[in-house]
């Protein structure tokens, strides 16, 4: 569901949408919301039109996207209220100063920034030994880092555990979509599925368990294969479309050898700039 076409969709007909995405039941969110059952049943058959305080009440207990509450807010007759600007926008200065300040003081360990569809935004220098022996149609923008990453001929043939990490890829872009109801990350993740996988490591060594805190990233180089894990970061409360949908990739190393690597890959890039 896009902003577009949600906008030309009857607000009642948007919000019953978003709740039974959320799987409630009327009487459960119209007791988050503060209403009566029969009140929000109204809205969502038009019987009644909601105000803006109400529609922004039940847009945030339903964790709708500032995106998607635009629409809403439009399909319900009023302005939209979130501003979208994009990232290289005046306004914007603020921001993009401090993603540049996150992806150059993470390095030499590599960071990236990505949009809501994971097309690369920004990258810090040390994401290009990541991409190595990639095929050049898939590092043309707009760069999608999913696609790239799992596409056979992507980097997918140097990840040691590309079925685990494929799985742990496929689950996180189906939440995504569930949340966002997004048909470009479902179209992406049909793709994403339709691309072959390993049955498992095949470095010959005994895996790592992590606990189940994080999923490893095992990636072979010309020095060895190296082991990653990543965090992800988002803009807190923000009220822009635009940083409400921007993430932060960071990744580490998960031991002193794979430490040791990227610090060397980065100082020849350093060598190499110079």
């Amino acid at each position: 569901m896009t902003s577009a076409v949600s906008a030309r969709k009857p607000f009642g007909a948007q919000i019953r949408e978003w709740r039974q995405r959320r799987h409630l039941s009327q009487m459960d969110l119209a007791a988050q919301a503060g209403m009566s059952t029969r009140h929000l049943s109204f809205l969502e058959t038009g019987r009644s039109h909601p105000s803006r305080a109400m529609l922004l009440r039940l847009a945030e207990r339903l964790s709708v996207p500032l995106r998607e509450r635009n629409a809403l807010l439009i399909a319900a007759g009023f302005a939209p209220m979130y501003s979208m600007h994009s990232l290289s926008d005046p306004a914007m200065s603020s921001a993009r100063s401090a993603v540049d300040l996150i992806l150059n003081g993470h390095e030499p360990f590599p960071a990236m920034l990505v949009d809501r569809h994971w097309n690369l935004v920004a990258s810090n220098r040390a994401m290009a030994p990541m991409l190595e022996g990639a095929d050049p149609s898939l590092l043309t923008p707009p760069l999608n880092v999913l696609r790239v990453t799992l596409h056979p001929k992507g980097v997918a043939p140097r990840i040691v555990n590309l079925a685990e990490i494929r799985e742990h890829v496929l689950d996180r872009l189906q939440r995504e979509f569930e949340l966002t109801a997004d048909e470009k990350l479902r179209a992406l993740l049909e793709e994403l599925r339709s691309y072959p996988g390993n049955e498992g490591d095949t470095s010959g060594e005994e895996p790592v368990s992590y606990g189940g805190v994080v999923v490893p990233l095992k990636l072979r180089t010309p020095a060895g294969v190296i082991t990653l894990f990543s965090t992800t970061t988002v803009f807190g409360t923000p009220t822009e479309v635009t940083l409400s949908e921007l993430m932060l990739e960071a990744f580490y190393p998960a031991d002193e050898f794979s430490a040791s690597v990227l610090r060397q890959a980065a100082a020849s890039t350093a060598t190499a700039d110079t």
